[in-house]
């Protein structure tokens, strides 16, 4: 290799640069584009680099044929190679070699193609995450031999600038070109040090103040960071803080701007499709790709440039959202013939302002016109609730296709003063956009406003999505990842969309392991498991009425798959009636903003988040909200659930949902809930881990009477259900893998100090199953009055303690050792639980015979004299039983 050379007496000269403010990629081309180019001088174009030249020249200079740009005659030189850019603007003094007569112009690149590109004699120009990948490909096409060193250097430019393979943008040739690398001898230990470094102090505290000054911008319904900080002296390391604010903060898209020294520098990146960073800082003079990139600007204020990029930030994104992005889909039709009362039924069960008119032709729907809520109550007040919607519908009404722009949309709502604006593709009914989801767009409105207004949640938020693939390959197990993969491929080739959604997408974040998986289909959900099931020798079970079904795996595993729908009900406390309906209405009728992330897993979109409801925010604030302010009137069970997940999670309920709350209790909505689904959800309390936190919590909403009246917490019940919990802690680390139910242990504990009437009417209020009642009722006061014999007695044999307890079932058992106070009994307990019901006899009726008994009643007598002898140490080996026996019969 080439000893470095600043004389600067070159003819013919062949010079390889990049773009100013270079990083590991950059570099890493250049080291690359040498190999290609033996006889080349590397410079570097700007004076800011010297972090990364630093490092290069002390640790591996002898790699590189490398000039500083002060020593170079630039007239000596003929041939520019440029790697990693073909931005005019961002390759300093070098600019000024473009238009020189019989200059040869070599480029190197893996940016979007721009207006403003430099045109070149020869022009490598592809989409990869890396431009180091791309040079890597030709060295190994052309068998250039290249050390372990220099392999390190360029498989660390394809880690940097891929995010490690986590970048959107990083491609499989990224992952070949780095294994190629990694064959090639490239230190991981190297890449990982400088990739994965700590931060200093300095660091530390400027990354402090970035996430201080942040401001958020919702852009088309896009939340847009913008940080600005300032520092005395030019930090390297920028770049750095930008990707480690945005995963600490778990961002869509950053750009963060820092004064430093006399410039202004900004650094962007993005995780998402929607903000193309590159484009948005190309006409601030710099460049890069879809998913980061940075800029140097001179002569303006901090002020200044924020303007500046704010203004670009607006015009780049706002031409990117079409109608098909706002849309509400499918549209809510109704006929002609409808009447207006019906119709107001349908507004009211879709919690919608406006209905399209439509009548079937053919093979598809026609569209008439539409009617809105206020024009239909007034028919209602008029007496005209009979009267067909056609004879006051508006038929003369504006449309749009699905890739018309926001800017047109706006205006034939606006211009037109259409509450609703249908989308429609080839005479098709694509959906709706209506005059909320405009205002939601323009205004802006922050979050935390979406949630606690209720005419807002009135028409669900456009989402905020984002790909989480690598985070579900990273938490999730290789067979579940496998299984949820399958659904999307199947769900693809049937031609609807599958997501996973609920429970299991909450607890990914919350880093909680939980394999109840739910899928929702956007089309025919038991169609789909009957194929998906043929195909994995699964079976399935169906449910026609909720469009359910549950697909079983070979090894017993289950999945829930659900028909995306919509609930509505016809009175408090009913059950709900379904329909079919799309994600966004479906996840609508959850319980919880928490709950209603969603995951698209078809092939393409796999892995995209999808989040209507600022679930991830709540999640990282720890909050219980509800959707809307009726939910605990259609559906009270809800209470339960809010009040179990917040104690669960360690969350806090919402000021408005405890609100809720207690007007749900004060209008006794719990009246006509059924007996079957208050003991679900008492029993799902139960099964808790810590079941006493959610009892208290309540009896401060006042909640236990709901149950019953005679249930009411003290002192007692709490010490008693703090004793149960330690009991059952106790028996678990025994380890016997013996099935038992603790929320049945619990639930003797709860109704312990009700009358054996009241005890009655708590468990036909539960509609308990018999095999229930009889626990519940009879025995478990038959357990108390064995537990009052036991305290009584100060002195207990074992094979009394074994007679007092061995007809009670495990839950009865430890519910006993709980409940008694006495230190004495619970070791009785204990003993046996741990030693005596284990303990059985070496003989039986068989031994009785051979020894000449005669069969009947004394066989019995004989075999518990056995057993008592045996549980009180008497008897140790059979022989001592067979002796026994025979003293007994003389």
């Amino acid at each position: 290799m080439v000893t470095l050379n600043t004389t600067g007496n070159f003819d013919d000269l062949t010079v390889i640069t990049t773009h100013i403010n270079a990083d590991f990629d950059a570099v890493a081309s250049m080291l690359a584009a040498q190999k290609l180019y033996p006889d080349a001088i590397a410079v570097f174009p700007g004076s800011q680099e010297k972090n990364l030249r630093n490092f290069f020249i002390k640790s591996m200079a002898y790699l590189f044929n490398m000039a500083d740009i002060k020593d170079i005659d630039f007239s000596a030189i003929k041939r520019l190679v440029l790697v990693d850019t073909k931005q005019p603007g961002r390759i300093g003094k070098f600019a000024s070699l473009l238009n020189r007569k019989g200059m040869e112009i070599h480029i190197y690149d893996h940016h979007p193609a721009m207006e403003n590109d430099i045109k070149g004699d020869l022009e490598i120009n592809q989409l990869t995450g890396a431009a180091v990948t791309i040079l890597t490909e030709i060295i190994q096409e052309k068998g250039v031999v290249i050390s372990s060193d220099e392999a390190t250097v360029l498989c660390l430019g394809i880690y940097e600038d891929t995010g490690s393979f986590m970048f959107l943008s990083t491609t499989e040739r990224d992952l070949t070109a780095a294994a190629f690398l990694l064959s090639k001898g490239a230190n991981l230990n190297t890449i990982s040090n400088l990739i994965d470094r700590e931060l200093n102090p300095e660091q530390v505290a400027l990354l402090n103040e970035m996430i201080q000054s942040e401001n958020r911008y919702n852009v088309d319904g896009i939340e847009i960071i913008v940080t600005t900080v300032t520092t005395d002296n030019y930090l390297p390391e920028f770049a750095l803080l930008v990707h480690k604010m945005i995963k600490i903060e778990n961002l869509d898209a950053i750009f963060a701007i820092a004064r430093m020294e006399n410039k202004i520098y900004i650094v962007a990146r993005s995780r998402i499709q929607e903000v193309d960073v590159g484009a948005i800082l190309t006409p601030l003079g710099g460049g890069g790709h879809p998913y980061a990139a940075a800029a140097t600007i001179k002569g303006k204020t901090l002020a200044q440039a924020q303007d500046q990029l704010i203004q670009a930030i607006y015009d780049k994104i706002k031409s990117r959202r079409q109608a098909k992005d706002l849309m509400s889909a499918p549209a809510i039709t109704v006929r002609p013939d409808v009447s207006c009362q019906d119709a107001n039924e349908l507004l009211t069960r879709y919690n919608i302002n406006a209905l399209l008119v439509t009548e079937k032709d053919v093979s598809k729907d026609l569209l008439l016109g539409f009617i809105s809520r206020q024009v239909i109550e007034k028919a209602i007040y008029h007496k005209l609730d009979q009267v067909p919607v056609s004879e006051y519908m508006t038929s003369e009404l504006a449309s749009v296709a699905s890739n018309a722009n926001l800017l047109e949309v706006q205006e034939k709502i606006i211009e037109n003063k259409q509450r609703i604006l249908p989308v429609i593709d080839n005479g098709i009914v694509k959906g709706v956009v209506t005059r909320t989801d405009l205002l939601n767009i323009l205004v802006r409105q922050s979050q935390q406003t979406v949630m606690d207004s209720n005419d807002q949640l009135k028409e669900p938020m456009h989402p905020r999505t984002r790909s989480i693939r690598n985070f579900m390959q990273e938490r999730l197990s290789v067979s579940i990842f496998q299984i949820l993969k399958s659904i999307g491929e199947v769900a693809g080739e049937m031609g609807c969309n599958a997501y996973v959604i609920g429970g299991f997408v909450r607890d990914l974040f919350l880093y909680r392991a939980n394999e109840d998986i739910d899928i929702v289909i956007e089309g025919d959900g038991i169609a789909f498991a009957k194929k998906y099931a043929s195909m994995f020798d699964a079976r399935i079970h169906t449910h026609e009425k909720f469009g359910t079904a549950v697909i079983i795996f070979a090894d017993g595993f289950k999945i829930d798959i659900a028909s995306a729908r919509l609930e509505y009900y016809k009175f408090p406390a009913a059950l709900p009636t379904v329909e079919m309906s799309s994600i966004k209405l479906d996840l609508f009728r959850r319980d919880f903003t928490i709950n209603t992330l969603a995951v698209q897993l078809n092939p393409g979109k796999f892995g995209v988040l999808i989040d209507f409801f600022a679930a991830q925010k709540d999640i990282k604030e720890k909050v219980i909200r509800v959707l809307h302010n009726l939910s605990f009137v259609e559906d009270p069970t809800r209470v339960f659930r809010a009040i179990r997940f917040e104690q669960r999670f360690g969350f806090s309920i919402g000021k408005l949902t405890s609100g809720l709350i207690k007007n749900a209790v004060k209008m006794d909505f719990f009246k006509r809930l059924s007996g079957r689904r208050l003991f679900a959800e008492l029993r799902q309390i139960l099964e808790e881990e810590n079941p006493i936190a959610i009892i208290i919590r309540l009896h401060d909403y006042d909640l236990l009477k709901v149950i019953h009246p005679s249930i009411t917490l003290n002192n007692e019940l709490i010490a008693l259900f703090n004793a149960v919990k330690k009991v059952l802690s106790w028996y678990d680390l025994l380890f016997l893998e013996e099935f038992y139910m603790k929320w049945v242990t619990y639930f003797l504990a709860l109704i312990r100090y009700c009358e054996k009437e009241s005890s009655n009417e708590v468990c036909k209020r539960l509609e308990l199953p018999t095999r229930y009642m009889e626990l519940f009722c009879k025995r478990r006061f038959a357990a108390d009055n064995a537990l009052l014999l036991l305290e009584r007695d100060s002195r207990v044999s074992d094979s009394m303690l074994y007679r007092r307890l061995s007809d009670f079932r495990t839950e009865l058992v430890l519910y006993m050792m709980a409940a008694t106070k006495k230190e004495r009994v619970k070791k009785s307990i204990s003993h046996y639980v741990t030693k005596l019901r284990y303990i059985n006899t070496s003989i039986n009726g068989n031994d009785l015979k051979i020894m000449g008994l005669e069969p009947g009643p004394i066989y019995g007598e004989i075999l518990e004299a056995v057993l008592d002898a045996k549980l009180n140490g008497v008897l140790k080996s059979r022989d001592d039983e067979l002796n026994f026996v025979r003293e007994y019969v003389l």
